[in-house]
């Protein structure tokens, strides 16, 4: 393993709402972008002998690059009361890639950063070459069609845990890392290393926040070549999630290692999770080529248009519409929408972002209805078929049928929709059960009552 003169060095990326700090490092032929739970100081966490040393073992196999999420770490900090959202922090992998000029990448996804790397996997397919998700989950919460989640009261406890416990003691590692719990030195260390992770209010705020995520609608849209790694013995990350994750992903690969170790990811005997690492990336069959993508598919229709057009003529009505047009494709640009087609009296667009799709959403509503113009708009989250500059498939179709049941001036979604915004500040209004035409199974539909 080649030895490193000092730590590599810190470099800061733009974004839209601050820097995104990110760091590269290692010797290996092939970038891996590597996201663990949110608690990583990069400026410290070379500090700690062990976790060097897992870091540098990584590097053997890969060029490796490690970000602070925006609100930890030393990138930029964010309002309490305004967490990140899982789109947002996956915007800041994208952010940390392009600064650092890699186009394509291996991912590794560690407890916490495992939705987010599978999220990235699936909405960004054309960059992934592997998918790695180790002692991670798709969801947190038990549900009458996930039955191995956390039952309600221990989600209760597990927060009232972390938040009495975050920055004052280490027991935590009671639960999440027991092979070192009672280690002098290592508890001494992870408590300063949580501190300089994230604050404490902070911390709460976002562990509860994790224990609501919901990534299993995405698992279907991976088609990365992916390897699951558990411990058998883990009580928090427990290995039921990790099968489930090897379940709802196409061709993916479980690997279940002996060992409760977790969190902190370089914990106990790391090598056996990076022996299984560097086997599977350094061996892996190159990527598919890809025609499906994860995306946010938004409808946009003009109410009531022949009633308005017969009214109106043609000439106020062409000039009209035109105006409606250019707010629509201003809205888009500013949100990162693309547009797929136009039909007159509206729009289809394809979003890499749930949250940003919604909020277009809303901004198109109100800025149209400033024009006199009232419209409504169906939004879904799912695998989109790439057909040239065109997309297609059923979640395009769903998304189209959604769009039928909204009325004047509304904005609805499907439950996936709002599932995977958790987070971002976006109000619905459960709208209930609907039988929509041409789709199989009943869908829970909800209407967006308002945006940040």
């Amino acid at each position: 393993m080649p030895v490193r003169s000092g730590p590599p060095p810190t470099i800061y990326a733009p974004s839209d709402v601050g820097y995104v700090a990110y760091q590269t490092f290692g010797d290996g032929p092939d970038p891996v972008l590597f996201i663990p739970s949110w608690v990583q100081n990069l400026d410290v966490m070379w500090d700690e002998p062990g976790l060097a040393r897992y870091l540098d073992r990584l590097g053997s196999f890969g060029r490796v690059v490690a970000f602070d999420k925006r609100g930890s770490g030393v990138s930029d900090p964010v309002p309490l009361l305004a967490l990140p959202t899982i789109e947002q922090w996956m915007d800041d992998a994208r952010i940390a890639l392009d600064d650092a000029g890699i186009e394509r990448t291996a991912i590794i996804g560690d407890t916490e950063g495992g939705p987010i790397a599978a999220m990235f996997a699936a909405t960004y397919p054309e960059r992934v070459t592997a998918l790695v998700l180790v002692n991670t989950f798709a969801r947190w919460r038990r549900e009458n069609d996930y039955p191995i989640g956390m039952p309600e009261g221990t989600v209760t406890r597990l927060t009232d845990l972390y938040e009495d416990h975050w920055g004052v003691t280490p027991d935590i590692l009671d639960l999440t890392a027991p092979s070192v719990a009672r280690d002098l030195r290592f508890r001494t260390w992870f408590l300063r290393y949580q501190r300089l992770s994230m604050p404490r209010g902070a911390a709460a705020a976002m562990y509860r926040w994790v224990t609501d995520l919901d990534v299993r609608s995405v698992l279907a849209s991976i088609h990365a070549p992916t390897l699951v790694v558990a411990r058998a013995g883990a009580q928090h990350h427990r290995p039921a999630f990790g099968r489930y994750l090897a379940e709802n992903i196409t061709d993916a690969r479980y690997v279940e290692l002996p060992g409760a170790d977790t969190f902190p990811f370089h914990a106990g005997d790391f090598d056996l999770v990076l022996d299984e690492v560097e086997q599977f990336l350094t061996g892996s069959e190159p990527a598919p080529t890809v025609d499906r993508v994860l995306g946010t598919i938004l409808f946009t229709d003009i109410v009531a248009s022949t009633q308005m057009a017969s009214a109106m003529g043609d000439a106020a009505w062409v000039a009209l519409r035109r105006t409606h047009d250019d707010v629509v494709r201003e809205c888009l640009r500013s949100f990162r929408g693309r547009e797929i087609s136009h039909t007159g009296d509206g729009f289809l667009a394809l979003f890499d972002g749930p949250a940003r799709a919604v909020t277009c959403a809303a901004r198109i509503v109100e800025q149209v209805r400033e024009l006199g113009v009232e419209t409504r708009v169906g939004l879904h989250t799912g695998e989109v078929e790439l057909v040239g500059d065109q997309i297609g498939g059923v979640a395009v179709h769903l998304a189209n049928r959604i769009l039928d049941e909204a009325g004047p001036g509304m904005i609805l979604t499907s439950s996936t929709v709002k599932d995977l915004v958790l987070g971002s500040g976006i109000v619905f209004i459960e709208r209930g059960p609907r039988q929509l035409k041409g789709v199989p199974d009943t869908w829970n539909l909800f209407q967006v009552f308002s945006v940040p």
